[in-house]
């Protein structure tokens, strides 16, 4: 918002872009510090909005302010309303420049190098001054920390200090090994699963592995109890211990078709499949995206449809 003139305090979408800005920066001055706009206008507009809506967002002191439990329920939708807007902009605004400068993401391994590595070279002969940083980790990056840019997460969103921009739903497949099946039989209908193996998936030792989902005939989704002999942290690791026989994975499509297509995996109850799972960009805040972020988040979210095709 910094590069353009603020619209009035009264204007309905400019007060959620403030509220999103002020728990982004945890007071009133920094929010006016970032948009270029006087603490006072901050106040005006956080009282206007609170009063259109008729509940208390924020707890204020008098050096930070906290979310009440309302601010934490309109938060999330707060960040989407300011993430569109902003696109539209981005999207009024920008024009095929040629782009320069670092440029530091974070991306699940195999996303990097099944999805991106062979679309990377068109990208960088395009824009040869684009110096990109790829860490490729499961694990959730510290943004600050470690100077990363923005991260692409499967999942849903586990910090709303973020801003989460969705890209895509990846289709999910239950899948097993030829070697398993043969030796397991092949289940039917989700109540079989009691009766099967799974390699389950937890990124802490002392979490409970993901539950195996599924969708009924209602469309509603369901959970079904299955048993894990193995437990890894990273879908490398699930996917090898399928090949393997060990057990059943679901896993999005994406991670799998190749597998599926050459035979090396089978797909299983393919009627009953887990519901979509998110696909996003996450990075720190709004007015900190530089034409770089936005180009590499337009790029990935294009090899998302296409892959998707």
């Amino acid at each position: 918002m910094s590069a353009r003139k603020p619209p009035a305090v009264s204007d309905r979408v400019y007060q959620f872009l403030i509220f999103v800005q002020v728990v982004d920066t945890g007071n009133f001055v920094g929010a006016a510090r970032a948009l270029k706009i006087p603490p006072a206008t901050v106040s005006t507009a956080i009282r206007m909005l609170e009063g259109e809506l008729g509940v208390r967002l924020l707890h204020r002191t008098t050096r930070q302010v906290g979310l009440t439990e309302e601010g934490q329920r309109v938060l999330p939708m707060a960040r989407k309303i300011a993430s569109d807007l902003d696109d539209i902009y981005h999207l009024l605004q920008s024009h095929d420049h040629v782009l320069k400068g670092k440029l530091h993401v974070g991306v699940p391994s195999r996303i990097a190098s099944r999805l991106m590595a062979p679309a990377l070279p068109a990208l960088l002969q395009r824009h040869p001054g684009l110096d990109l940083t790829v860490s490729s980790c499961e694990w959730p990056l510290d943004l600050i920390k470690e100077g990363v840019d923005c991260v692409i997460r499967i999942g849903d969103p586990i910090d709303d200090a973020m801003v989460y921009k969705p890209l895509d739903l990846l289709d999910m497949v239950s899948c097993a090994s030829p070697g398993y099946v043969a030796a397991n039989g092949v289940p039917k209908h989700p109540d079989d699963l009691a009766r099967h193996w799974a390699v389950g998936c937890s990124q802490s030792i002392d979490a409970q592995p993901t539950p195996w989902s599924y969708t009924d005939r209602s469309g509603a989704a369901r959970s079904a109890p299955v048993r894990h002999r193995a437990t890894v942290n990273n879908m490398d690791s699930r996917l090898a211990f399928c090949l393997a026989g060990i057990g059943l994975i679901q896993a999005p499509r994406l991670d799998v078709q190749h597998l599926l297509t050459n035979g090396e995996l089978v797909e299983v109850l393919p009627d009953w499949p887990a519901a979509p799972m998110p696909i996003a960009a996450l990075y720190l805040h709004r007015h900190q995206r530089s034409r770089r972020l936005v180009a590499f988040i337009d790029w990935f979210q294009a090899l998302l449809d296409r892959s998707e095709a």
